[in-house]
């Protein structure tokens, strides 16, 4: 099966190679309704990019350290289609450290945008993220979720250590949940859930409660910052309160401790 991501990737080679003139290539701030927003994670390591483009358009972005290449992202999006909002997260950067980018994209009618080269520069790593220790979540077991959009948005992906993946349910809404084997008990101190989204509004979980040993703690606010808690477990379920609708879902869970 080709991912949505590698299919956007193929759409947009197919249309660069389709260019048989410089004079085919537009500039991409004809179509980008205002200068792309950058917002950085904590860590330092991953950047979410969001534009707007006037037309409906299939985007991606290249980026690298040496010029705006050797690593690429794209729309976040469950399907290949053109759109206006759109949002790529770059992942694998290390904090503290300029990089330069180019946006691209093509239209329904084959014709191929291309931004200038851009920089961004990545923040330091967030001093609060080492008061709680180690994320335990990545690379614990998932137990049960309450549905999978697909193989592509599949419940492991919320705790790989990819923000750049996702666990996207299939139409959950308010009543998605996600359920985690740490392995053994732990003395947890902190929890966070990062929301995805798609760029219609939907898909955004804005509250969460996470359940423990029969217990239920939240409901807590979804931010990038993880939120405090203390108690002890090794079974976590995650619960979706509150949400925009649609197929809500997460680029991670959470669960700090020693």
């Amino acid at each position: 099966m080709v991912r949505p991501a590698a299919l956007l990737i193929m759409i947009l080679l197919a249309a660069a190679c389709g260019a048989e003139a410089s004079d085919e290539v537009g500039a991409f701030s004809d179509i980008a309704v205002a200068d792309p927003a950058i917002v950085f994670d904590p860590s330092g390591t991953v950047a979410t990019l969001n534009v707007t483009t006037n037309i409906d358009a299939v985007c991606a972005v290249s980026y690298g350290t040496d010029g705006p290449s050797g690593s690429i992202a794209t729309d976040q999006d469950m399907g290949a289609g053109g759109h206006a909002d759109h949002t790529a997260v770059m992942t694998g950067l290390q904090p503290e450290t300029t990089y330069q980018y180019r946006l691209q994209g093509v239209a329904a009618d084959g014709r191929l945008y291309r931004s200038e080269v851009l920089t961004f520069t990545t923040p330091p790593v967030d001093p609060t993220l080492s008061q709680f220790g180690d994320n335990l979540a990545v690379g614990a077991t998932v137990v049960e979720a309450s549905s999978e959009f697909s193989d592509a948005f599949a419940a492991a992906n919320a705790v790989d250590g990819d923000i750049g993946t996702e666990w996207s349910t299939n139409g959950d809404g308010d009543d998605a949940f996600l359920t985690v084997d740490l392995g053994r008990a732990v003395e947890i101190s902190a929890v966070g859930f990062r929301t995805r989204s798609m760029g219609d509004g939907s898909a955004i979980a804005e509250t969460f409660s996470v359940v423990a040993d029969g217990e239920t703690y939240g409901p807590f606010p979804v931010t990038d910052d993880p939120v405090a808690v203390e108690f002890t477990a090794q079974v976590v379920t995650f619960q979706v309160d509150d949400s925009t609708g649609g197929n809500t879902g997460a680029a991670e869970v959470q669960v700090f401790g020693p």
